[in-house]
């Protein structure tokens, strides 16, 4: 068996990040496909007067946890663990570690939720101590400030603030997919590339909650916190260009994130009729500059879901090709209309090609876009094989409505 890479480092003074990379998942949350991978980030403070764990990793990496851990601190000085959000993948090493150190030995801390969640998940009674909005704990040289952050991405979903380094350390906020070569963006070679995986994380995990990315973070800002450091659960630390994470997440939420020349097209084609047209059209936009990214279901293979609604969410255009299948719409491109509703909440454009052979779902189609909060620019359906009308239309259309 050959075990995953893990770091232990000093990320300023007395804090550390303890990381493994899992490059052996498939299926972040059983859903979304990141042949990327993903880190498992975990962060100790040692102080004079006790050590304070914040998070863990999943449970399959709970031994390596406690090694790592050894390596900063000896596990009988932690005195307290901060549970900052209950999700396995954070919380999941928590039964290992209070197994060692002693149930009775330390307290946890975390949002009033999280008590009743960790006897739940775990069967643990442990000494848990909610901590208010702003609480301050003082330990050692330092002070920790709690700060609530609901709904990035549970309702239990807390920060940390060191305030004397200045760290940040956020949780599922502003971290990303991937597996970086580097812990820091200090030395980050490819800034936009890293983001591209960043964005593909907001969308599938936060993008359901986006809304509340905007409105927790104005209220780390209105705290006017000297924020040096952004560590997140996963993905790289920020502390070379911490603000650039934040803005990049806030802009997010807003709907900002979007490339003016880019047309994300994503199709289903049962016979080829459907894919015969797309390939044209495609060839086209690309013809006249425009940045074409392509998802598709067909016979020989099936699109990445996370891939398609990242892509979908910084484009000025959706096209969607859609088969007719037994008199409705194509299963998986039915899962496709119901992610973007869900997960793509900023309102895309959108120009629907539908492909049928004795009936055309138009209507259901058209009521499936705008019930998932998008503009409908035209709907064009096509018996068989599309007529070169059909593809003119699409292009007219793109050249219409896209920069």
């Amino acid at each position: 068996m050959i075990l995953p890479r893990t770091y232990v480092e000093k990320v300023s003074r007395d804090l550390y990040l303890l990381r493994v990379d899992d490059d052996e998942i498939k299926f972040f949350e059983g859903l979304w496909s990141i042949p990327e991978g993903i880190t498992y980030n975990a962060y100790v403070l040692a102080t004079e007067e006790g050590a304070v764990v914040f998070d863990t990793w999943r449970n399959r990496y709970s031994n390596l946890f406690v090694e790592c851990l050894r390596k900063v601190v000896d596990p009988k000085d932690v005195r307290y663990v901060v549970v900052h959000h209950m999700e396995p993948d954070h919380s999941g090493s928590l039964p290992k570690l209070l197994g060692i150190v002693g149930v009775d030995r330390v307290e946890i801390l975390g949002h009033p939720m999280a008590g009743s969640m960790i006897r739940s998940f775990y069967g643990i009674d442990a000494r848990f101590r909610p901590v208010k909005d702003l609480e301050a704990l003082r330990i050692g040289r330092y002070t920790i400030r709690f700060i609530h952050t609901p709904w990035l991405h549970w309702p239990e979903t807390i920060m940390s603030f060191v305030e004397e380094l200045g760290a940040l350390l956020s949780c599922d906020a502003f971290g990303g997919y991937s597996i970086p070569s580097t812990l820091f963006d200090d030395d980050l070679d490819d800034i936009e590339e890293y983001l591209e995986f960043v964005r593909k994380y907001i969308v599938t995990v936060i993008g359901f909650y986006r809304p509340f990315i905007a409105k927790n973070i104005d209220k780390i800002r209105s705290l006017n916190l000297d924020v040096k450091i952004v560590a997140p659960s996963h993905g790289v630390v920020w502390r070379r260009d911490p603000s650039r994470i934040v803005d990049y997440y806030y802009r997010a939420s807003r709907g900002e994130i979007v490339d003016p020349k880019k047309i994300t097209v994503i199709y289903s084609s049962m016979y080829g009729f459907l894919e015969e047209a797309v390939s044209k059209i495609v060839d086209a936009l690309r013809s006249k500059g425009f940045r074409v990214a392509i998802h598709r279901f067909v016979e020989s293979e099936h699109a990445s879901l996370g891939n398609a609604l990242s892509d979908a969410f910084d484009s000025s255009l959706l096209i969607l090709g859609i088969s007719t299948y037994e008199g409705g719409i194509f299963p998986l491109m039915k899962m496709v209309l119901d992610a973007l509703g869900k997960k793509v909440t900023v309102p895309k454009r959108v120009v629907v090609l539908a492909s049928y052979g004795w009936g055309s779902p138009r209507n259901v189609l058209e009521k499936m876009v705008r019930d998932a909060g998008h503009e409908v620019v035209e709907v064009i359906d096509f018996r068989g094989r599309a007529s070169s009308e059909v593809i003119e239309r699409v292009l007219s259309l793109v050249e219409r409505y896209v920069a």
